[in-house]
């Protein structure tokens, strides 16, 4: 399945990040939270960002941080390598989209939540 990054997680259960969570490992996908926050999000730690954890075979990093907040991990969020990065609602950003774009990386304007929901993640 797709091994996704969530940039922004957080150990509150009513975070969409948590939410996005909760689906992925609901339909076999393997996630790994990101974030300044400590705690865990479904048994797994979160990794500290500003430890900028290296991390192989990334399908998709899904963001969950606002685009000011970004713009300090744009070299971390590209040295995943992702195929894909999906820019939750309120984290849509030109910038690091067309960074991205130039690196061969498929960016999404779209919400994780709906996407596992409806069958096209």
């Amino acid at each position: 399945m797709k091994k996704t990054v969530i940039i922004g997680s957080n150990p509150k259960t009513n975070n969409y990040a948590f939410m996005a969570a909760e689906r992925l490992k609901n339909h076999g996908h393997e996630f790994i939270p990101i974030g300044i926050s400590e705690g865990q999000v479904l048994g797994k730690s979160i990794l500290n960002i500003r430890d900028e954890p290296k991390i192989e075979e990334v399908d998709t990093v899904t963001l969950y941080i606002n685009p000011q907040r970004q713009i300090e991990w744009y070299d971390y969020i590209l040295s995943l390598k992702p195929k894909r990065i999906i820019f939750n609602p309120g984290t849509e950003n030109q910038e690091l989209k067309k960074l991205a774009e130039a690196q061969g990386i498929i960016c999404e304007e779209a919400c994780t939540l709906v996407m596992l929901s409806v069958g096209n993640f």
